[in-house]
């Protein structure tokens, strides 16, 4: 479950530089609806199934790296949570400020990083 997540949370940050780049290169244009969706959607399910991935049994004790699972799964439930907010935001129709797509980013990276050291050491 804990592998199914990582390549679930790496394809989201996949999508998510994607949309990243299309925030960049237009000033008045949203990214596609299809792409953020689909972000969202992934980004989701792959926070599923680390949190279902933590109710098993402790890895990564002998590594020092058994707490590693739930600093991930926290960083990326709050980059979840923003990414809410964002998807709020865009039904309003409003443009969203870049600190919150940097604290966003900032968030699931981190996660991401985490995750990855976590599943390395298990």
């Amino acid at each position: 479950m804990l592998t199914l997540a990582f390549v679930l949370l790496g394809a989201a940050v996949l999508l998510g530089s994607v949309l990243g780049v299309f925030h960049l290169r237009s000033e008045r244009a949203a990214p596609p609806w299809s792409v953020a969706a689909l972000h969202g959607l992934v980004g989701v399910f792959g926070f599923s199934c680390i949190a279902f991935a933590l109710r098993g049994p402790p890895r990564g004790v002998e590594q020092g790296a058994a707490s590693f699972g739930v600093i991930a799964a926290v960083l990326i439930g709050l980059a979840a949570l923003i990414g809410v907010g964002l998807f709020v935001m865009r039904l309003l129709k409003r443009r969203t400020p870049g600190i919150l797509l940097g604290i966003h980013a900032t968030l699931a990276v981190g996660g991401f990083v985490v995750l990855l050291a976590y599943v390395l050491a298990g």
